[in-house]
């Protein structure tokens, strides 16, 4: 199998983020996010790119630093929330979970994802009515994350090292690395 020994898909507040970095190091593993990508190629930040260009540009660039990542990333790979609204994303993704690689949905329920976006300007489609578009947001996406899930970790009101231990179990026996040992 090529390309990322992990893939962290989920709405945002799911902790695909500290996750991954946690993960990563302990794999000694490289993380990258594909939401940084897009900020490394356009020089602005998401947030930002969803005021000035639109989100229908937005996704197009996530779409590309997606499959870039997918390509070259063989690491922890974290993609942004609404990468999975992308057909040809979801394609890359379930070929990738096919090929053997762990696509890890990190599941969160609507309380604690509430609680952990708060008011949080970077969140572009959270800037309105948080609640209310998280609501819908997971229920709109979890399907697509189910779609391209090799397995599913739930996040809500758990510590991040829980949830790392609930990764790293779901990881395959071939995904294993030189630090596989401090497990």
């Amino acid at each position: 199998m090529s390309g990322p020994v992990l893939v962290l898909v989920g709405p945002p507040t799911s902790g695909k983020t500290t996750v991954g970095r946690a993960v990563s190091a302990r794999l000694g593993l490289s993380f990258r996010d594909t939401d940084a990508d897009v900020e490394a190629t356009t020089g602005s930040r998401v947030a930002d790119l969803f005021v000035d260009a639109g989100e229908a540009r937005f996704r197009e660039l996530e779409e590309a630093a997606v499959a870039r990542a997918l390509a070259e990333h063989d690491g922890v790979l974290a993609l942004g929330g609404g990468a999975v609204l992308s057909a040809a994303s979801r394609a890359l993704l379930v070929a990738h979970g096919r090929a053997g690689g762990a696509v890890v949905w990190l599941d969160v329920d609507l309380a604690t994802a509430a609680k952990r976006a708060g008011f949080n300007r970077d969140r572009p489609l959270l800037a309105v009515n948080p609640r209310a578009m998280l609501r819908t947001m997971l229920a709109e996406r979890a399907p697509l994350y189910a779609e391209v899930a090799t397995a599913t970790v739930a996040t809500g009101d758990r510590a991040p090292e829980e949830v790392v231990a609930d990764v790293l179990a779901a990881l395959p026996a071939s995904a294993g690395s030189p630090a596989e040992g401090q497990r």
